[in-house]
């Protein structure tokens, strides 16, 4: 295999979206809120969270390899399961885990950099967070996806700490405004490894990784999910509702029948591993028309408003 096209396997970059769009939220609600934006900022920010999320997947498979979780997992789905580089040997697990870190280190430097163009220290403090989030997810015996956290860690990793982050590098503080923004976000990145933990299931369940869906059972677990993706746009009508957002940010609604017919596939199909895999890419879809109709909401807030 082309080495090139191994890696960008490797890394899953298809789903970078995860990162990407908690970052462009973030930095288009600063736009709106200071009417400034620094475009060289922004693409280091950016560059850093994918590496961040790079190390994050890599790190992931290598875990879920020595925990045998993806090696006894034939439910593998586009969406879920992993990589496989590590299972079909297309890449040894040393390897897998060396470019984690490097990955990680790439991360830091932009970390670094961004900490040396704004005041104090808070991006490394940000950084630092999503590093522990991001490595604790499945290393160790205390890996947060073991032991019931792994829905919070990635809340807080992809929806909290990269708008907080995203926006702090463009306007020097923080603001309640890109806290409640971040839920939204926050919340259907969480749908989106909610459902992907359904065809994992049998195999989560035989090494005791006890997310919430092995936790309550599929059936039981699928109030989570409706839960995440609604709540959702609650979170959006409640933080403009506050004045924490622009009424423009409104817009996000405009996905909810992608949302509902995303929904009624998962409640007809949560337990067949082949008929869930439309409503493992719906959601997905949600996330990013959500997290970008969110940004154009700021963007157009700015540009009308002010």
């Amino acid at each position: 295999m082309n080495p090139v096209k191994k890696w960008i396997m490797a890394v899953r970059a298809p789903f970078f979206s995860g990162i990407a769009v908690p970052i462009i939220f973030g930095g288009a609600l600063a736009y709106y809120e200071a009417g400034d934006f620094n475009w060289a900022i922004f693409v280091i920010t950016l560059l850093g969270g994918i590496f961040a999320q790079a190390g994050a997947n890599l790190a992931n498979d290598y875990y879920d390899h020595r925990t045998t979780d993806d090696d006894i997992n034939p439910n593998f789905t586009p969406f879920s399961g992993g990589s496989r580089m590590i299972q079909n040997k297309i890449l040894t697990p040393r390897a897998v885990l060396t470019v984690a870190f490097v990955c990680w280190g790439l991360a830091l430097a932009a970390a670094v950099y961004l900490t040396g163009v704004t005041p104090g220290y808070w991006v490394l403090v940000l950084a630092g967070a999503g590093f522990i989030g991001g490595f604790f997810y499945t290393a160790t015996r205390y890996a947060f996806s073991y032991n019931g956290l792994g829905e919070l860690a990635i809340l807080v990793n992809f929806g909290i700490l990269p708008v907080l982050g995203a926006y702090y590098v463009q306007v020097g503080h923080f603001s309640w405004s890109a806290f409640w923004g971040s839920f939204p976000i926050g919340f259907l990145i969480t749908a989106i490894l909610y459902i992907n933990q359904y065809p994992d299931y049998d195999a989560d369940r035989a090494v005791r990784k006890n997310h919430l869906v092995v936790i309550f059972g599929r059936s039981g677990a699928r109030t989570g999910y409706y839960v995440l993706v609604f709540g959702s746009y609650l979170g959006v009508i409640l933080a403009v509702a506050f004045e924490h957002l622009t009424p423009y940010t409104l817009a996000a609604l405009l996905s909810l029948p992608v949302a509902l017919k995303t929904a009624i596939i998962f409640t007809r199909q949560y337990e067949r591993v082949r008929e869930i895999i439309p409503a493992q890419a719906g959601t997905i879809q949600i996330h990013l028309l959500v997290g970008l109709l969110m940004s154009a909401g700021c963007i157009a807030g700015a540009l009308l408003e002010g």
